[in-house]
């Protein structure tokens, strides 16, 4: 009876009156909303009636009842409404990677009332959210089919991923530009595997994907990274292979930092680093000597060989924080062997070496734009970077030395003749400055050729009007041939009159302003700059299904995880063809001098 009267009537909406004596009259109730007495006889209608009335959207006790609604208030939420906020859940749900139990979350139905103003609202059940991400993956998968329909090229990137439950998985992405000259990339699957990663295996995997899509005739290349099963698979495939050049370039790093003088200097680091990363007193310490000294408190990097460019990062956030570590380590008792002033200069170095690397690595791996034709000049630019100058000290000589011969060696099993006719075909790089002098006319004679093969006239011999004009065609002599070899041949000069245009323009809106004057180039350059240089595509992928096949959901089904990722990735992406805006172009930040 006590608790009854402390906690008031209907949960706590209601509480008795206090005299002014301080004793509790029984026979008057007070609102805790808007302070309104009431007359009680123990009964609640009139109670319920003012809450439902008044405070119905505050009020937990209320009844749901029809009633008028003021100029304040709203009705409950009607079906359109109801299925509108349901299907916009079950897209924020598959877009972010969020589990199914979200909408068991009290917090998560009291946000859901705020916001619909409906206090009557209750979340949908799992079974429902199930339904409608089925039926959003559905509705997506049309779209990406139809898209796939009215094009003629299609790239593709794949690569092999393990879950946390121990399951394989072959993640593949698709690339292709569409009549607007828009890139448009999208995932296909991400589809488990049960046999072993040999050639075969892998080469059937692939063509498994393209035949559910149906484009086995419309893929050009697969890009996949430079492990021996896949270049094995890449020979039985009937497509184009583009071996991984971010995963190329890695791996020059590695092998040029091992053949270097900047071995010792790199293990330092990486026990200062453990020595930070492993205490949290020590990295307190390290903050507090971080704002002592006013600079801005970042903890340590520590390399990791899988991690691209992880190696600059630990070296660059030691030399902004060098003051910082040496301070704090002085303070400390520590078995540390510390870098020496000729070590830090090695860091400073080595900074500047490893620098332009970061840039090209994360320009090869973009998906949002044109990167197949910017490979050759990208390496280019790298080996002059490293020529050998008079003051670069031995240790320097042997990175860069090393670095030159294995970036060559590396580069002659990549897609050379794909990277070279891509390039020709992207207008700011079409002077072929970085393919050597003596292949340039070697590359405008086989896109020549091609343009002679991909000749539209002799596919529509057959289907041309009455007989006579068709015995016409065929009494043709061979110097209808010569001409339409010259004519190909003036095609392939205008383009090459054109000037090259500015390192940050869009080739694709080049291509879209004079696709009408060079036709038959236009249908090559669709072909070639739809190739993504990198495997990174497939790697963000993978990224989304560890967000997803996480330690709760480990025994998630396959058939599941492969529609949550594809739904978070087609879902959540941005249309690229807006990030084709002058001023936001990779290449504008950084003149690369060709």
């Amino acid at each position: 009876m006590e608790k009854q009267e402390q906690d008031g009537l209907l949960d706590g909406e209601f509480k008795y009156k206090k005299n002014i004596d301080g004793t509790i009259n029984k026979r008057v109730v007070i609102c805790t909303h808007c302070s309104k007495e009431f007359q009680f006889h123990r009964s609640n209608s009139t109670l319920k009636y003012h809450l439902n009335a008044k405070h119905a959207f505050v009020g937990a006790a209320a009844s749901p009842g029809l009633r008028q609604t003021t100029l304040s208030e709203r009705r409950p939420l009607g079906k359109s409404s109801l299925d509108k906020l349901t299907d916009n859940i079950a897209k924020w749900i598959a877009k972010d990677c969020r589990p199914l139990s979200i909408v068991e979350d009290k917090g998560f139905a009291d946000v859901l009332k705020v916001a619909s103003q409906d206090a009557s609202y209750k979340p949908p059940a799992r079974s429902t959210i199930t339904i409608r991400i089925h039926e959003l993956y559905e509705t997506e998968k049309k779209k990406k089919e139809e898209a796939l329909v009215h094009t003629e090229c299609v790239a593709l990137t794949g690569d092999h991923w393990t879950s946390l439950s121990n399951d394989n998985y072959l993640g593949v992405t698709a690339h292709l530009i569409t009549e607007a000259w828009g890139l448009t990339s999208f995932a296909l699957t991400i589809m488990k595997t049960e046999e072993r990663h040999f050639a075969e295996a892998c080469a059937e995997q692939f063509q498994t994907v393209a035949r559910r899509w149906r484009i086995e005739e419309k893929v050009t290349t697969v890009g996949t990274d430079s492990a021996r099963n896949m270049i094995a698979a890449a020979r039985i495939m009937p497509f184009n292979h583009m071996p991984c050049t971010a995963h190329i370039l890695q791996r020059c790093i590695t092998v040029s930092l091992a053949d270097s003088g900047f071995v010792t200097a790199l293990a330092k680091c990486r026990k200062i680093v453990g020595h930070f990363k492993h205490s949290p007193a020590n990295t307190a310490e390290l903050n507090a000597e971080q704002v002592s000294l006013g600079r801005k408190q970042e903890p340590l990097a520590q390399d990791v060989p899988t991690h691209w460019n992880s190696t600059l990062e630990m070296v660059k956030r030691l030399i902004r924080n060098q003051t910082a570590v040496t301070a704090t380590l002085d303070k400390q008792k520590h078995k540390l062997v510390l870098l020496t002033p000729p070590e830090w200069d090695k860091l400073q170095r080595l900074e500047t070496l490893l620098e332009p690397c970061r840039y090209v690595t994360e320009l090869l791996g973009g998906e949002a734009y044109v990167s197949c034709s910017v490979v050759l000049p990208a390496f280019c630019h790298l080996r002059r970077v490293m020529e050998v100058t008079d003051e670069d000290p031995a240790y320097v000589v042997r990175f860069k030395e090393k670095f030159k011969e294995d970036l060559a060696s590396r580069q002659e099993h990549t897609n050379y003749a794909w990277l070279q006719i891509a390039t020709a075909l992207d207008p700011r790089f079409k002077d072929l400055r970085s393919v050597p002098k003596t292949d340039r006319e070697a590359v405008w004679t086989t896109l020549a050729g091609m343009l002679h093969e991909d000749s539209p006239r002799r596919s529509h011999t057959a289907e041309e009007g009455p007989a006579k004009k068709r015995l016409s065609l065929l009494q043709m002599d061979s110097d209808s041939e010569s001409e339409e070899e010259v004519q190909q041949d003036r095609a392939i000069q205008r383009y090459r009159a054109e000037p090259c245009t500015a390192l940050e323009d869009c080739p694709l809106q080049w291509w879209a302003a004079h696709a009408g004057a060079h036709s038959q180039l236009a249908r090559l350059a669709r072909r070639y700059l739809a190739t993504p240089a990198s495997t990174v595509p497939c790697e963000r992928l993978f990224s989304v299904a560890g967000h997803i096949v996480n330690k709760k959901r480990s025994a998630l089904h396959s058939e599941n995880v492969d529609k949550l990722v594809c739904l978070s990735n087609w879902v959540g992406a941005k249309q690229i063809s807006s990030l084709y805006i002058k001023g936001h172009w990779p290449l504008s930040h950084c003149q690369l001098p060709f």
